[in-house]
């Protein structure tokens, strides 16, 4: 399903009956707990717009791995991983679990008939090469679907293999890293002259409007100048107004970027040992970007094992967690974003929220009755909870909490909301 997206944004969700009350538990590891995830991103306001779902889009040029990484992340993932470019012409999606063990624990405590937890959706969008913004290869469509996600998971090649064509000949990290940058500058950059030429010509109609173009105006040239640089958009500092004011157009290097760096299997417990990888370490703190580094080949490996046996097959390279649950950790950072949980007997349920929302705006994540009708969010830490065990029991410690509108969720909140409608 198309759909355009120029906000920050929130994982899918699915809507309770009104008639239920929730407990919720805002949960995520520390980004020092990340194997191998570097995040460089900036955090978004608890204003931005939510929407009904996160799509990553994973890029890159033909021959990096992002397909076979793709394949592999994804349960049904059904993009045709092969060494020839544009195998993957139209964008393939799938929805993922997040991974978190928190989610299990509290569902065993609260005898939960089931557990639920957040996803979010990966995008494997076809390759592009240089002149993909004048239409060069598939750039058009490329650039088109990118519009779509909400991040970009970029993959760079940080491995050697003669049977593998690169598209260029020789693996060079920051020359990739480059192209794919440029063509999405170019993009913004026509995008912007025409958006600017139209805001010459138009004439607001109030003054409520022209404020706006005002603002629009005064954001695109600073913009503008950026990209003529070759920096991307999201390294303009820009008023909250402004942004606002620009925001319907979607601009490609507005996106918040993670670059994964591809790495082979020797390289995977050890992967600042990669000349490659440091290159690309130093590129993303530059272009205000996150960086996680992966094995496209290991993790295609994992999908194919018994799930049992991929724990023993991960620590006998040296790592303890998937790629998937890296790249998850990653973009959640990246986007600022948090995660909560409901539990009971009925179910455990993981939500995701904007870091620094509301307990009513956590609520409104779940159904927009909970939001308008907020009473109180009855709240205890994760670690109290489980040494709890249970609501009950944390209440009858003075572990519970009663929260009202003012309160901002914390990591590692379980919350039970009370609302009237």
């Amino acid at each position: 399903m198309a759909r355009t997206v120029c906000s920050h944004i929130i994982p899918s969700l699915l809507l309770p009956s009104k008639s239920s009350f929730f407990g919720t538990h805002s949960l995520f590891s520390r980004p020092s707990q990340f194997d191998h995830v570097m995040v460089l991103g900036r955090r978004f306001s608890s204003s931005s717009k939510i929407s009904m779902s996160l799509r990553a889009g994973i890029v890159g040029l033909p021959n990096v791995g992002k397909s076979t990484l793709f394949n592999a992340v994804v349960e049904n993932g059904k993009a045709q991983a092969a060494n020839f470019p544009f195998c993957t012409i139209e964008p393939n999606v799938g929805v993922v679990a997040v991974p978190d063990p928190r989610l299990h624990k509290l569902s065993d405590l609260s005898k939960s008939q089931r557990a639920v937890a957040a996803s979010i959706e990966f995008v494997d969008i076809a390759g592009l090469v240089k002149g993909a913004s004048q239409g060069e290869g598939l750039g058009n469509k490329f650039l088109s679907h990118i519009r779509e996600v909400d991040s970009i998971l970029q993959v760079v090649r940080c491995f050697e293999d003669n049977d593998i064509v690169h598209v260029n000949g020789k693996i060079d990290p920051k020359t990739d890293i480059d192209v794919i940058n440029l063509e999405l500058v170019f993009s913004d950059l026509d995008q912007i002259e025409k958006r600017l030429e139209k805001l010459k010509k138009g004439k607001a109609k109030d003054s409520q409007s022209k404020v706006k173009e005002e603002a629009e105006k005064s954001a695109l040239e600073k913009i503008q100048k950026v990209l003529l640089d070759g920096k991307p958009a999201r390294s303009v500092t820009l008023t909250d107004f402004e942004k606002d004011a620009i925001k319907h157009l979607c601009l490609l290097t507005m996106k918040p970027v993670i670059y994964v760096a591809n790495v082979a299997e020797s390289d995977l417990a050890e992967p600042a040992s990669n000349l490659h990888v440091k290159e690309v370490m130093g590129l993303a703190s530059e272009l205000q970007s996150g960086i996680v580094t992966v094995s496209a080949q290991v993790e295609s490996e994992l999908s194919e094992l018994p799930s049992e046996e991929r724990f023993e097959y991960l620590k006998s390279l040296g790592v303890s967690e998937s790629g998937l649950g890296n790249l998850i950790r990653a973009t959640y950072n990246l986007l600022g974003l948090r995660t909560y949980f409901t539990s009971g007997e009925k179910e455990t349920k993981a939500w995701t929220i904007l870091a620094g929302m509301t307990a009513p705006q956590a609520a409104g994540v779940i159904h927009s009755d909970f939001e308008r009708g907020f009473i109180r969010a009855e709240t205890v830490a994760y670690d109290d909870f489980v040494a709890a065990g249970s609501f009950a029991a944390a209440r009858e410690k003075g572990l519970l909490r009663a929260e009202g509108k003012e309160y901002i969720v914390q990591e590692g909140d379980v919350m039970l909301f009370r609302f009237n409608v």
